[in-house]
Parts: C-alpha cells; sequence; structure tokens
C-alpha cells in the first residue's frame, strides 16, 4: 500500500491476474533486470527450416537485453502511469520483455524493437536485407515466432515486399503496440516482475 501512495495513479483500471515471472539470480553487464538465465545472452533452439531464406539457415539469435542503468524508484513508478513512459526508456523495455517471456510472448517486443532498428536505417540494401529478416522472422505464417495480425495489414506487407522502405511495417508495428498496450500492459503492471522491482528500489529508498 505504501508503494502504491508513494507511485501515485496508474493508467490501468482494477485488479488483474498477477503472473508468476521466473528471474535469474545473476544480471549480466548488459542489463539489470536479471533475465539472463532465460534467453537475454543466450540462443534459442529452433527445428524449423525456413524455405525463404536463400542460404537455408536456421536463425537461433535473439537479441540481448538493451544495456542501461538501474532505473530509480521514481522512473519505475512513471512505467504505472501510462505505456508510453514504459516503452520510451530501456530499462522499462528490458522489464516489460521480461515479463514477456513469462507469457511466450516476447516475440511482440522483438518484433518492434526490429521495425525501431530498420527505420533508423538508410542504406536501401540493408534496408531490404532487414525487412526480408524481419518478414520472415515475424510475419511469415511459417515463423515459430510470428506475430498476430490482421489480413489487411499482412495484405499490404507482402504487396510493399518487392520494393521495401524502412517504414514497411509501420502499421504493423503499431498494431503490436496497441496489443500490447491493451493487452499484456495491465497484467504487467500487477505482475511480481514489476512488483519485485518496485519494492526492492524502494527498500534501498528507504535506506539511503
Amino acid at each position: 500500500m505504501r508503494m502504491r501512495q508513494m507511485c501515485g495513479g496508474s493508467e490501468t483500471q482494477g485488479p488483474a491476474p498477477s503472473q508468476q515471472g521466473g528471474r535469474g539470480s545473476n544480471a549480466c553487464c548488459f542489463c539489470w533486470c536479471c533475465c539472463c538465465t532465460c534467453s537475454c545472452l543466450t540462443v534459442r533452439n529452433q527445428e524449423d527450416q525456413r524455405p525463404q531464406r536463400a542460404s537455408h539457415e536456421i536463425r537461433t539469435d535473439i537479441p540481448a537485453c538493451e544495456e542501461s542503468p538501474t532505473p530509480t524508484l521514481e522512473e519505475v513508478c512513471a512505467w504505472a502511469q501510462s505505456f508510453d513512459n514504459l516503452m520510451v526508456t530501456p530499462a522499462g523495455r528490458n522489464a516489460f520483455r521480461e515479463f514477456l517471456r513469462t507469457e511466450f510472448s516476447e516475440e511482440n517486443m522483438l518484433f518492434w524493437m526490429a521495425c525501431e532498428e530498420l527505420k533508423r536505417e538508410a542504406n536501401k540494401s540493408t534496408i531490404e536485407e532487414k525487412a526480408r529478416i524481419i518478414y520472415e522472422d515475424y510475419i511469415s505464417i511459417l515463423s515459430p515466432k510470428e506475430v498476430s495480425l490482421d489480413s489487411r495489414v499482412r495484405e499490404v506487407i507482402n504487396r510493399n515486399m518487392v520494393d521495401p522502405s524502412q517504414h514497411i511495417f509501420d502499421d504493423a508495428q503499431l498494431q503490436i503496440y496497441t496489443l500490447m498496450h491493451r493487452d499484456s500492459y495491465p497484467r504487467f503492471m500487477n505482475s511480481t516482475v514489476y512488483k519485485d522491482l518496485l519494492t526492492s528500489l524502494a527498500e534501498k529508498t528507504v535506506e539511503a
């Protein structure tokens, strides 16, 4: 109750089911979220062969957690104010990604991050290659990491893959962002991942 008062109002309405987040015991040099023993710096074995890849290789790499300093109590409290506050910082994205992993929906965050990286590219050949990888990893129905998109968005992407730009996935990215906001974010705010971090930072503040 004391921590709720310290953080003030929350964007979420009403209670949501609490999720049990598995947390590793050793933090890595890239993140504070203690997720290294899960998959941040490991690889996921995938048995599927993706025929769309010219080289026929199987991608097993999973992006590492973003490098970020330990968030302050004020920053973590701000995450409860809006989803935008959570997603705007690397620390917030790392914590939310850790929670999504417990719900087996980490691909939503990975897709969103890949789209952000693509939009920063300017080289045409690099854009084409990264767009192809994103398509095969998250859009293709053959991918085990396929994200949930409506048919209209998929059709537009399929047409534009002939000559992709850095904004080819903008509509899809917004759709996944909205899905995470409406579906996963309220549960994250009631999860052990968020509550444990909040408790830890509150205790350190009191000790200081």
